[in-house]
């Protein structure tokens, strides 16, 4: 298969330990071509780790890595230049300005210098005025915009993002994000962690799932969303509960004089109603639907 028609990323049984501890283990995935692929965990969960194994800064103990059809060991020097990291860590020579780190980076993937896509990087992350300024002296979302352009200054085709809005302001994390999208209609692959879950049910096309180093969902956002989808009542009572009444469906929730219930159905909705006033008067309601939040954290918790 050419690397034309390979997936950009295909992984199968991938391993990683240290010592006896397990970070990553037997995890096997197929990310498509123009996808924009969450892959979600708590923390200590292997993300990390297992990005560190495609991309070359550690090596899995077992398994095979595939990118774009070559071998992430035999091929390193080609699946490197497809790939590009946005890493957690803020990781610049502070002695470099913005261009000049940018046209290193370009050296070092491998890739002819060009000073006018160096520029166009600088223009599109907001950085083209402080081009000539220490690294040092920008500030801390200024220096995460520079982390992604240095991920981009190659034109990878498959883009990771570990984190890339953690620590920063909400015009930067749409700014990023929308920028995230054009590269993924232009046929850019791109696969991210976040804890901002909300990012991740807007943006992905699919959803992975890791806890304790194993993959455990794979699965369509919608399909996933569809799967868990449940309504849920919040209800202003008149005072507050010191127990929850009787015949309510599991999960649910008092605080003061706020009871939060799931349902599903009218039939399940009368139900609650006529339990919770016999305790109590209602004095106001509204309706919530599953979030990603509330996915998530049935996942990681569940058996």
């Amino acid at each position: 298969m050419s690397s034309d028609e390979a997936p950009p990323l295909e992984l199968q049984g991938v391993v990683k330990r240290y010592g006896d501890f397990i970070a990553v283990s037997e995890v096997s995935l197929r990310v498509e071509r123009g996808e924009i692929f969450a892959l979600l965990g708590p923390n200590g969960a292997g993300k990390t780790t297992l990005i560190s194994c495609i991309t070359g800064l550690t090596r899995a103990d077992a398994g095979s890595i595939r990118v774009f059809g070559a071998d992430v060991l035999n091929d390193f020097r080609q699946t490197r230049r497809d790939v590009g990291l946005v890493p957690q860590e803020v990781n610049f020579d502070p002695f470099f300005t913005p261009r000049e780190s940018l046209m290193i980076q370009m050296g070092l993937m491998g890739t002819e210098p060009d000073r006018a896509h160096v520029d166009a990087l600088l223009r599109t992350f907001a950085l083209y005025d402080h081009r000539d300024a220490y690294t040092r002296a920008l500030s801390g979302g200024m220096k995460r915009r520079l982390l992604v352009a240095k991920a981009l200054v190659h034109r990878p085709r498959l883009l990771f993002l570990d984190e890339p809005t953690a620590g920063v302001d909400v015009e930067l994390r749409q700014d990023l994000w929308a920028e995230v999208v054009r590269l993924r209609d232009e046929g850019t692959t791109v696969i991210l962690t976040t804890h901002y879950l909300e990012e991740a049910e807007e943006l992905s096309d699919r959803i992975g799932v890791l806890r304790s180093g194993e993959l455990i969902v794979v699965e369509d956002r919608e399909a996933l969303m569809d799967r868990h989808r449940a309504h849920r009542v919040v209800l202003q009572l008149d005072r507050a509960l010191t127990a929850l009444p009787d015949g309510l469906y599991p999960g649910a929730e008092i605080a003061n004089r706020t009871l939060t219930v799931p349902f599903q159905g009218t039939d399940g909705l009368q139900t609650i109603l006529s339990a919770v006033k016999q305790q109590a008067e209602i004095v106001d309601l509204r309706f919530e639907e599953t979030r990603l939040e509330d996915v998530f954290m049935s996942l990681v918790s569940g058996p």
